[in-house]
């Protein structure tokens, strides 16, 4: 032996998982800042790469190697042995003592830890893993590990594009198949069983509902055991109970506050005279801020899907509401178009009993469209879309950020390919039950897109913006508060542990050109979104707007839907008549006649119910299974947001044993950590 030989004793680590093992050769070579040893087969004779093994292996290297900074991983597949994908879970490198000199020498600490934690395939070529913490670019001290990002980046850039799903609205990942997607970006949804057994039956019938008693034995079978859906049943009718569905349904996220009234809403201060304080008048109210406002704008003249062979009717209404002085947010307008005429008239609370309920009914119809397309897939599926295939383009592996996002966002490109290719696809349930059929989705996502505003994004910013800030009913405005904050004070101490000042985030190249893409990509019209980054600040309340929308609201928006749909007036997907232009000709009857046929009915409550329900691996809000999370200072910052999301479920789940109809949907402990469903 030369005096220049080392010894390395290396010990490749399976994951435990049943599959994780594999019959192909892997190859190994060791590469250091002066040099890099031959590869060496690592599971030959009786060494495999079996489920939850280990596998040593002795490797020399007869040059010097300088500090160990790499490990390459190569499969090759076997003759005559299946190809079988590897799980790697990390690889530990020992330098032996030089049998010269007795010593390790000074380059590098006794055992390395190289992290893998993914699954390899013969088809990825060489994998080349890092033992170092994470870091920013510009903290890179070797020429080899700068240029290990910058082909890891340009990698991941050939195997990620871009790809548009709606002109106008944010692009997504450019992929056909979940075996396009690969092991690594893909998870496996555990769903629980859902009683589907009574909407199932439906199937076949075409028809409409012929009175509300059909509704109530359909209801009584399948929504029974749901409270949250018996509370709504009993109360739909009532006025004080919409508006508090706008506050704490299912869509939370379109009411507003308004001191001027729209031109194009036909209401006069004498009109709503009777709905408001005595001694009050319409304008006093405006000054007071008690005056909210739905607007359906973004609906106005989309074409209606035809379901069953029927046309469907969509409507694009303002609604007014006012803020009694016993704190019950009542509607007292509803103006079923936008364009105001003789045919468009204004309805209110003291029109005959029908009139008045249809009108609402119209305002949840199209909320149903604007909550499914805008607030839910646009805001929490595409965003997280966005963010995602950015994050795997522009952002290394070893850096902060990357590692950060990767558990809110990963898990975004999968279901999104699996909603493209089944439920917003031709013969889906957009397409075969909905009012927004095929015609409409591409319009009212772009549509929604260039409305959509970063302040919108951002809890506290959107709750003052609309009003919703300190009404004492809004659950939702109050906890979505106080989740943010604790994701932010999370958010601020990870980026301030790499970011020791602006001028470093204003020369993060990674992460300039990561908000680049983004805006390319995404929302490209003037939506507020940062340019780029000139503080650590605006870099933690950014990344704290997508965790948020991921998780958090995913959650309020998602888990929400079937508790607020089953009873079937109160959330109809579509609308079979066109809107009343006159007063005082609607009957009971009449209602039955206006809302969805049997069978679209109990196909979309069949995808709500299936929606609705956590997977049974369901991975909590801030719990991380990723090994860089156990490291010292993250695990300090991740326990320390994990014990404030503990106390902020106790004090909900506390309140709303206090509330008849409690609000549940943003407890931290019903919040998943991604948009997973």
């Amino acid at each position: 032996m030369t005096a220049s030989c080392q010894e390395f004793e290396v010990t490749v680590h399976t994951s435990p998982g049943p599959t994780c093992g594999t019959f192909n050769r892997l190859w190994l070579n060791l590469i250091g800042s002066q040099g890099e040893t031959p590869p060496v087969s690592v599971n030959e004779g009786d060494r495999h790469l079996l489920s939850g093994s280990t596998c040593p292996v002795l490797v020399r290297a007869n040059e010097p190697l300088g500090h160990l900074l790499l490990v390459r991983l190569h499969l090759e597949t076997r003759t005559g042995f299946p190809n079988l994908d590897w799980h790697c879970s990390r690889v530990e490198v020992c330098r032996l003592a030089d049998k010269q000199t007795g010593g390790t020498g000074p380059e590098d600490p006794e055992v390395q830890v190289f992290l893998c934690e993914r699954w390899l395939r013969t088809a990825d070529g060489d994998i080349e893993l890092r033992s170092r913490k994470l870091c920013l670019l510009k903290d890179e001290t070797e020429e080899k590990l700068k240029q290990q990002r910058l082909r890891q980046l340009q990698h991941q850039q050939k195997i990620i594009r871009w790809r548009k799903f709606v002109d106008g609205a944010p692009q997504c990942a450019d992929l056909n198949s979940l075996a396009e997607l690969g092991p690594n970006l893909s998870y496996t949804h555990k769903s629980p069983a859902s009683n589907l057994h009574y909407l199932k039956g439906f199937a076949g019938r075409v028809g409409s509902w012929t009175s509300f008693t059909e509704l109530e034995m359909v209801f009584a079978h399948s929504g029974h055991q749901n409270n949250m859906a018996r509370f709504v049943k009993a109360h739909w009718m009532e006025d004080w109970y919409f508006g508090y569905q706008c506050l704490n349904g299912c869509n939370p996220l379109l009411l507003r506050q308004t001191r001027l009234l729209p031109p194009n809403l036909s209401v006069t201060s004498d009109m709503l005279h009777p709905f408001l304080p005595e001694g009050s008048s319409l304008q006093q109210e405006l000054q007071k801020g008690t005056v909210y406002l739905l607007d359906y704008e973004v609906l106005d003249g989309v074409p209606a899907n035809v379901v069953n062979g029927k046309q469907t009717y969509l409507s694009a209404p303002l609604c007014l509401l006012h803020l009694n002085q016993q704190g019950q947010l009542l509607p007292i307008a509803i103006q079923l178009q936008q364009t105001p005429g003789s045919q468009n008239p204004v309805f209110l609370p003291s029109d005959a009993g029908y009139d008045w309920l249809l009108a609402k009914i119209w305002v949840h119809s199209a909320d149903f469209q604007c909550h499914q397309l805008a607030s839910h897939y646009l805001r929490t599926h595409m965003l997280g879309e966005l963010c995602c295939v950015a994050t795997l383009r522009q952002l290394p592996e070893p850096h902060p950020l990357h590692q950060l996002l990767m558990p809110h966002v990963r898990t975004s490109l999968q279901i999104n390919l699996q909603a493209r290719g089944s439920l917003l696809a031709a013969d889906g349930v957009f397409d075969k039950a909905g009012g927004s059929g095929l015609e409409t989705l591409p319009v009212v996502l772009a549509r929604a897109s260039e409305r959509i505003r970063y302040r919108a994004l951002c809890v506290p910013d959107d709750l003052m913006d609309r009003g919703l800030d300190k009404l004492p009913q809004s659950y939702y405005a109050q906890d979505a508060l106080r989740v943010w904050d604790a994701l932010h004070r999370f958010v601020v101490s990870w980026v301030d542990l790499y970011y020791r000042g602006d001028d470093e985030v204003q020369q993060d190249s990674e992460l300039q050109q990561w908000i680049t893409d983004i805006n390319t990509h995404g929302f490209t019209h003037d939506s507020g979104f940062p340019q780029c980054f000139q503080s650590r600040a605006e870099v933690s309340k950014f990344v704290t707007m997508i965790v948020f929308s991921c998780s958090a609201l995913h959650a309020a928006v998602n888990f929400s839907q079937l508790d607020f749909a089953l009873w079937i007036p109160n959330c109809p997907a579509s609308m079979l008549r066109p809107p009343p232009q006159v007063k005082g000709a609607v009957t009971e009857d009449d209602i039955m006649s206006f809302l969805p046929d049997v069978n679209s009915t109990c196909r979309i409550l069949t995808v709500l119910a299936l929606l609705s329900q956590p997977a049974t691996n369901f991975v909590p809000l801030c719990h991380y299974k990723e090994a860089v999370f156990a490291d010292s200072a993250h695990r300090r910052l991740v326990e320390e947001v994990q014990a404030e999301l503990k106390a902020i479920s106790d004090d909900i789940t506390e309140r709303n044993s206090q509330l008849e109809l409690p609000y549940p949907y943003l407890c931290p402990t019903h919040i998943e950590n991604s948009v997973a469903i």
